[in-house]
């Protein structure tokens, strides 16, 4: 499983929105954290969730273990097993 935790604050909230279209990844909440997590990559496209650059390479608290981020550019954010 791969999981990726963004900090739950109104700047990355559309961060957790775009993944949750994907019906293959779930969002969920654990302390001041939204867990998104998939058995498969999780990939979301940033023009999808309106976020500035800034906030947009700030937005990745974590990755759990077993999971890397193979992508994470002005495109997409894109986190794989490893």
């Amino acid at each position: 499983m791969t999981t990726l935790f963004v900090l739950d604050v109104p700047e990355n909230t559309a961060v957790a929105k775009v993944a949750a279209q994907d019906p293959a990844v779930s969002v969920g909440q654990r302390g001041p954290y939204f867990v998104i997590s998939a058995d498969g990559p999780i990939v979301i496209d940033r023009r999808a969730t309106g976020c500035r650059h800034a906030v947009w390479y700030s937005c990745i608290a974590g990755v759990a273990p077993g999971g890397a981020i193979t992508q994470h550019d002005k495109d997409a954010l894109r986190v794989e097993a490893v």
